[in-house]
Order: structure tokens, then C-alpha cells, then sequence
């Protein structure tokens, strides 16, 4: 990803917030020979001291999941809150029309979860992360209806060996340009304008 300095966001506590916050992630893959693919998918960000790994999973119907042997590396797409800024809210002119946005790029090596157990405690993530108190009935399945659901998913998880953040939110404009931006993205009816003017540092360029 092309990060500018003036938009590097090198924090770690920060970069797994978002990750977290806005985990319904696009996951890349590109094996020698196979052509590009993406499929949309939510993550489990999971610290083990200074390692941070991805637990997800896919339908085993989705075709990228062949490729994953072959992947020398994946990259996982964290998208956040972003929008338009128009030149009118810039003191200085001439000036040109820009797009103000946060994403997080996790690159990494994929490991597939392939025992029962494994898949299990992938799918217990992925619940306590956003539905918790459905645990105690998902525990409750039948086991015939579990294992059939077990059978259809691919579950793996990504060892993430660099994370790559870039938080572009006018830190090259005017302290006052950016307070401008602010204002009219915070009185804007769209959530992600306003979660866009919410990220914005008005004071000082992060």
C-alpha cells in the first residue's frame, strides 16, 4: 500500500482497534499460475504476545480455498470510514477535490484448521467476538447439524508478519481547512462521513 509519511499510522494499539472495529475484511490471495482472487469475510484478531494471528473461514464451495497451499503469502484488506472533501472547505486555491479514508493491509502466511476441534474453536471466536450470548445455544447444535456445517467450511487462520496502516485525513491541509472538513463531514446524514470527521485530528497532523 502507498503510504505517504504524513498518513502513517504506525501504532500498534491503533492498527488492532480498527482491525477489530471494522472486521469484516476483504482476504486476497494469488497462487503461482491461478488467477487474483478476493472473497469478503469477517475476521478474529487474536494476540498471543507479540504475535498476532487472523482466524477466519470460508465456504467450501468458494474455489480460492485450493489455492491456499500454494499462496506464498495473503493479504487481508481492512477497510474503515471514508468520504468525499470537497475543494470548498480548502482556504488555499486553486485546489482539487480528494477522498479522505482508514485501512489497514495485514500481510501474512495462511495455515488451514482442519481437525474438528480446530474449526470448532474458530467458530467459538468468531461468535464471542459478535454474539456472544449465542454461544451457550450454538454448544446446543445438534451434533448431526453441526458436523454438516463443520463439513461445508474451510477454516483457517494467518500468522500476520506485517501490518501496513494509512490513515489519510487531510494532515497536509491548513489546521483550520482540516476543522472545516470536520465540521461539514460531522454535519453530513451519511455515518461514514461522520465516522470519517470522527478519526480527523484537527490540531496537529498524527
Amino acid at each position: 500500500m502507498y503510504v505517504p509519511s504524513q498518513n502513517r499510522m504506525d501504532d500498534r494499539a491503533g492498527q488492532l482497534a480498527f482491525i477489530r472495529q471494522y472486521s469484516f475484511a476483504a482476504l486476497v490471495t494469488a497462487a503461482p499460475g491461478a488467477a487474483l482472487k478476493a472473497t469478503h469475510l469477517p475476521f478474529v484478531a487474536v494476540e498471543q504476545g507479540a504475535e498476532l494471528r487472523l482466524v477466519a473461514h470460508l465456504a467450501r464451495a468458494n474455489p480460492q480455498w485450493r489455492d491456499f497451499a500454494d499462496a506464498r503469502e495473503v493479504l487481508v484488506i481492512f477497510q474503515g470510514p471514508h468520504a468525499y472533501i470537497s475543494p470548498s472547505l480548502y482556504q488555499r486555491h486553486p485546489s482539487v477535490p480528494t477522498w479522505n479514508y482508514a485501512a489497514v493491509h495485514a500481510h501474512g502466511s495462511l495455515r488451514l484448521l482442519e481437525s474438528r476441534q480446530d474449526k470448532l474453536a474458530a467458530l467459538r471466536q468468531l461468535v464471542l467476538a459478535n454474539d456472544a450470548p449465542w454461544l451457550a445455544e450454538m454448544e446446543r447444535l445438534p451434533e448431526d447439524f453441526l458436523a454438516l456445517k463443520l463439513d461445508g467450511i474451510v477454516a483457517f487462520e494467518i500468522a500476520v508478519t506485517r501490518l501496513e496502516a494509512r490513515w489519510k485525513l487531510s494532515q497536509d491541509r491548513a489546521p483550520q481547512e482540516r476543522q472545516n472538513i470536520v465540521d461539514a463531514l460531522a454535519a453530513s446524514p451519511d455515518s461514514a462521513a461522520q465516522a470519517t470527521a470522527a478519526m480527523t485530528v484537527v490540531d496537529s497532523p498524527k
